[in-house]
């Protein structure tokens, strides 16, 4: 009969506001996750130096450290290596991390909008993943984003530890030797003391001279933090050991920049 309304098209008002605004709802989702994405791809690619590093340091900035080292290490029987590395950690979890965040709030946007299910919001789900990991992986400042304070803090501190006993900075022979420490990704710095000095300065001293690296990593200016550091490390070093002439120089004047 023709005045039998088909049970399909048929929808009481109500439910079809309830799936107008859900679509809605959805469609915000979505558009807040594509702006706040790009604009973490378009942040990571201006910042792509800032965790690179080779070039990091130019040749007029090695130079300037390499005469820092020297004139430091002529009035002291210490020794001082600065270390600059790419990154202390791989950090695989940020990657997980950012491919679950790109998951669970494009699905969100997608059920509300689209009302995917079954096979197509798997795979909709899969490609999310993947390009939320793939962001993470190629660019350094994306996967930093998903990397926590606390957790840089850590691996640079690990790092640091394992590069001053790898340069033998334990071994001098009055326990003198001074690492001065920056990771580029975990955007740290870190200046560790052995025994002998430590002893008679304590760890006020160590904290000045971080954060005289640190001011020049912050204004951009790495060679020109790393050469501060130098001096107030070398300052301390000339006040409790002094060299006496002759003295020999136990570790190599250099500066180390590698990946990691």
């Amino acid at each position: 009969m023709n005045a039998l309304l088909s049970w399909q098209e048929w929808q009481p008002a109500g439910h079809a506001d309830a799936l107008a605004w859900s679509a809605r709802g959805g469609q915000l989702a979505l558009l807040v996750l594509g702006l706040g994405y790009l604009a973490l791809v378009v942040r990571a690619l201006r910042r792509q130096r800032w965790y690179r590093a080779e070039g990091v340091l130019s040749p007029a900035d090695i130079e300037a450290l390499h005469a820092a080292l020297a004139t430091a290490e002529r009035r002291t029987v210490g020794e001082i290596l600065p270390v600059v590395l790419e990154r202390s950690d791989r950090h695989p979890g940020a990657c997980w991390l950012a491919a679950l965040t790109c998951v669970l709030l494009g699905s969100v946007g997608l059920e509300l909008w689209l009302a995917l299910s079954g096979a197509w919001l798997l795979l909709a789900q899969f490609a999310l993943g993947a390009l939320g990991y793939a962001s993470a992986r190629s660019l350094a400042d994306f996967q930093r984003f998903f990397v926590s304070e606390g957790e840089a803090q850590r691996a640079a501190e690990e790092q640091a530890l394992l590069e001053f006993q790898r340069h033998e900075l334990a071994r001098t022979a009055g326990r003198t030797g001074v690492l001065v420490f920056v990771s580029l990704f975990e955007r740290r710095a870190l200046v560790l003391a052995d025994e002998g000095i430590h002893a008679k300065v304590g760890p006020e001293h160590w904290t000045r001279t971080n954060d005289r690296v640190l001011e020049g990593v912050r204004r951009g200016q790495l060679g020109a933090g790393l050469e501060a550091g130098i001096e107030s490390a070398g300052a301390v070093l000339a006040e409790h050991f002094p060299s006496p002439d002759g003295a020999q120089n136990e570790i190599p004047d250099r500066v180390i920049v590698r990946r990691e």
